[in-house]
């Protein structure tokens, strides 16, 4: 690309745009500006020819039209290297633009105003704007354009190393962004109106989004490459939503440790799902996305201990999660076994010393999780995707109510609490053994629910007499009620609805167990 020597710049986001128009001028740039821009590029002490001298019309119609203009849009549309073109701006007296340095109004910022009306809605719709993108990103081998602050600086030491040019590779790169950032703008603005049902001027926008709108428009760009996905001889990327701060996982930070796998990540999910159920200092030890080990505990270091001790095996090579900043004393009880990853809100700087050492161990920081936390969960099904709000229904003892002759007892409802909390993290069918602060066994996943109760006794380290039991959904005869007894238990936490409830029930009271029904399913497929 030749020397680029007219730049036009309008951006509402203003953050960096003085320096960076200033190491354009440095190169002999001619800068052309509107409205604020222009103004702000002359306080910052730059020459700038505002776009109606370019054009030789005023900005009309309170500045919706300024720049949707043959003298803007042939500087920008014509091919430098078409004899024809280049004529033909020639003979309209019109100059190619080199550069444009344009982002979009704040649609999305005015819509998430409280009470914000659909006439300020509209007026925040941007026009000139995607036209002046969409023509420089169309004739990207002559033309460079520049939608991101995050850009100014690599851009400018490209021109700076060059002379005032800018290679193919990054005017390409540049137009794929541009493109992008179009894209999502236009994604926003038809997502957003079908929330006002009445057009007219005094319609305010409901603050609530539809969690299920009637079209889902999504746009994600590529965070990272991942080796492979849950198997070897399977392609797999991480992406992000384009143009949003990052968030949720997909936003962490890596503090240390090996590249991230697909399977670290879904465990990662899980794992943090599941220990944000807890006010109290929790730990969470998953495996294949199901838990091994959870407890609470008034201190960090002993809710992990108590949650290693809950199946150690299993452990060896788990995804740990934790509520709370991870603390030194934690970090020197899991630098003793083998860990793929971990996850804190926070690592404090001794616990990260702790952990050094264990030079593949996976550390994040979770990033900006309470932007992401409401999002629907998606699951892709050939020809379509399935959508659903997410399953944050929480319980209290308010809501139980007891079944059996004897109700439970305090201790015995504290520890029903807490497993109902840990069996909505476990895949369906889903039984857990708990006692109050700590997971014992836990049967997943299995075609026949008697069978998760076994498993789920089976593969208990701890003693189960004494503990409690969870089951995500109805119990449909009396025979996984019948082998939890058998196994320790003392009481019973269901959701109920089966047509076999008063067997199940009656079965509970003949074994002496206290059952309370939830009125509420947990399945997770």
């Amino acid at each position: 690309m030749p020397k680029i020597q007219r730049a036009l710049l309008s951006v509402t986001d203003k953050r960096g745009l003085p320096e960076f128009a200033r190491g354009l001028a440095a190169l002999g740039v001619e800068l052309i500006s509107t409205g604020g821009t222009a103004r702000l590029l002359r306080d910052s002490g730059l020459a700038v020819t505002d776009v109606s001298a370019v054009t030789g019309f005023p900005e009309m119609l309170d500045g919706r039209v300024k720049t949707l203009h043959p003298a803007i849009h042939g500087g920008l549309l014509a091919r430098r290297g078409d004899p024809g073109h280049m004529e033909a701006i020639a003979g309209q007296g019109i100059r190619p633009i080199d550069l444009v340095v344009v982002n979009l109004y704040a649609f999305e910022h005015t819509a998430a105003q409280p009470g914000v009306k659909l006439d300020e809605l509209l007026e925040n719709i941007d026009i000139g704007g995607p036209s002046m993108i969409r023509s420089a990103a169309k004739n990207f081998q002559d033309v460079a354009v520049v939608v991101s602050p995050g850009d100014y600086a690599p851009v400018l030491t490209e021109m700076q190393a060059s002379g005032g040019e800018l290679s193919a590779p990054t005017r390409w790169r540049l137009a794929q962004r541009a493109f992008a950032a179009t894209a999502a703008y236009d994604a926003a603005i038809a997502s957003t109106l079908p929330r006002i049902a009445e057009p007219s001027p005094d319609a305010v926008l409901p603050e609530q989004a539809p969690a299920l709108p009637p079209t889902l428009r999504v746009s994600f760009e590529k965070a990272a490459d991942l080796r492979y996905g849950e198997n070897p001889h399977q392609q797999a990327a991480l992406y992000r939503p384009a143009g949003a701060a990052p968030g949720g996982l997909a936003g962490a930070q890596q503090l240390q440790g090996k590249e991230l796998s697909y399977n670290n990540l879904v465990d990662l999910e899980a794992a943090w799902e599941l220990v944000i159920e807890f006010d109290e200092p929790a730990s969470v030890i998953i495996k294949h996305t199901n838990p091994c080990g959870a407890a609470t505990a008034p201190a960090q270091p002993e809710s992990y201990r108590r949650a290693f001790a809950g199946d150690p095996v299993s452990a060896f090579g788990g995804v740990l999660a934790f509520n709370r900043p991870l603390e030194a004393e934690t970090a020197e009880e899991i630098a003793k076994t083998f860990v793929e990853a971990l996850i804190a809100p926070e690592v404090t700087p001794e616990a990260r010393e702790r952990l050094a050492a264990k030079k593949n161990l996976r550390l994040l920081r979770m990033v900006g999780y309470d932007r992401v936390r409401d999002e629907p969960q998606w699951k892709k099904i050939s020809g379509g995707l399935l959508v659903q709000t997410k399953d944050t229904r929480a319980l209290t003892r308010e809501d139980l109510r007891v079944v059996t002759e004897r109700p439970p007892s305090e201790e015995e409802i504290r520890a029903l609490l807490f497993a109902w909390k840990l069996v909505k993290h476990v895949k369906s069918n889903a039984i857990v053994y708990a006692r109050e602060g700590q997971l014992v066994g836990v049967g997943a996943g299995q075609m026949s629910r008697v069978d998760s109760v076994k498993i789920g006794a089976a593969k208990a380290v701890l003693p189960l007499k004494g503990t409690v039991m969870a089951s995500d959904a109805f119990f449909p005869f009396a025979d996984g009620v019948e082998e939890g007894a058998r196994a320790g238990i003392t009481a019973v936490i269901q959701p109920g609805g089966s047509v076999r409830d008063q067997e199940v029930i009656a079965a509970a009271n003949r074994l002496g167990l206290a059952m309370v029904f939830t009125g509420v399913r947990h399945f997770r497929h």
